[in-house]
C-alpha cells in the first residue's frame, strides 16, 4: 500500500475567513511578544555590559575617570533598567517582529511585490542600523558641543536617565530619517515620483532636508545636525540613480 505524503500549503487569502485572518493575526502577535518579552529579559540580565557601551560616548569626553551617571533617587536605578531592557528587547527581537509582520503579509502580495519587497525590507533594517551607528559615533561631539557652550564655569553631572534618553533618541531620529531613500525610491517604483521630477527638485531638496535635520536632531548641536544632512542629500542623490535603474528595468 502506498503512502502519498502531501505537503501542508497555506491556504490563499482570498479563501480565508475573517475568522482565519484573526486567529493568524494572533498567533503571529503571540510570536513576536513572545521574542520581545525573552529578548528583554536577555537584556536585563546584561544590563551592565549594554550601559557601559552606551556610557562610552561620554567616557571619550569627560576628564579621565569621571564618566559616572548620578542618580538622584532611589528609584532611578530600577527605572533606568527597566527602560533600557524595554528599548533593549524591541531593537534585539526586531528581526522576529519583522518576519512575523512579512509571513502575515505575504499571502496578500503579489508576485511583483514580493519581489521587491524583501530588497525593501533588507535596506530598512540595515539603514536603520547605519543611521544608530552614525549617531553613536557623533554622540561624543555633540557632547563637547554641548558642554562647551555654557563656559568653562559649569560642572557637568549626568543623570542616567536624561543621558541615556538624549543618546537613544539621537540614535532613533537617524535610524528613522536614514529611511529617507526607502520612502523615495518606494514613490518612484509605485509612480507618484519620477527620477526627473526629483533631480528638479534638488536646491529646494537641500533646504528642505537642512531645516529638517537642525528641527529634528534631539542634541540641538550643529556637528550632529550636519552628520544627518549630508547623508539624507546623498541618499536623495542615490534615489534618484536608483529610480532611472528601476525605469530601465521596465
Amino acid at each position: 500500500m502506498a503512502l502519498t505524503l502531501r505537503r501542508k500549503t497555506r491556504p490563499s487569502p482570498d479563501a480565508m475567513t475573517l475568522g482565519e485572518h484573526l486567529t493568524e493575526l494572533r498567533n503571529r502577535l503571540i510570536i513576536a511578544i513572545t521574542a520581545f518579552v525573552v529578548a528583554a529579559i536577555v537584556v536585563f540580565i546584561i544590563y551592565s555590559h549594554i550601559l557601559h557601551f552606551l556610557q562610552a560616548p561620554y567616557c571619550k569626553v569627560a576628564p579621565k575617570g569621571q564618566c559616572q551617571l548620578y542618580v538622584t533617587s532611589p528609584l532611578d536605578p530600577l527605572s533606568l533598567r527597566i527602560h533600557l531592557s524595554t528599548y533593549g528587547g524591541l531593537v534585539l527581537a526586531s528581526p522576529v517582529i519583522l518576519w512575523q509582520f512579512w509571513r502575515f503579509i505575504t499571502p496578500g502580495l503579489k508576485r511583483n511585490e514580493k519581489r521587491y519587497a524583501i530588497p525593501f525590507i533588507a535596506a530598512s533594517i540595515l539603514l536603520f542600523c547605519g543611521g544608530a551607528v552614525l549617531a553613536y559615533y557623533t554622540f561624543p561631539h555633540a557632547l563637547r558641543f554641548l558642554s562647551a557652550i555654557g563656559g568653562p564655569t559649569l560642572r557637568q553631572i549626568y543623570n542616567p536617565n536624561s543621558y541615556l534618553g538624549l543618546i537613544v533618541a539621537l540614535m532613533f531620529v537617524f535610524g528613522i530619517t536614514f529611511e529617507f531613500p526607502v520612502v523615495l525610491v518606494s514613490l518612484e517604483a509605485a509612480g507618484v515620483l519620477t527620477p526627473k521630477r526629483l533631480a528638479s527638485w534638488r536646491r529646494w531638496a537641500i533646504v528642505l532636508i537642512t531645516i529638517v535635520a537642525a528641527v529634528i536632531t534631539p542634541s540641538g548641536d550643529p556637528f550632529s545636525m550636519l552628520a544627518l544632512a549630508v547623508p539624507l542629500y546623498f541618499f536623495y542623490e542615490v534615489s534618484i540613480v536608483i529610480g532611472k535603474l528601476l525605469r530601465r528595468d521596465r
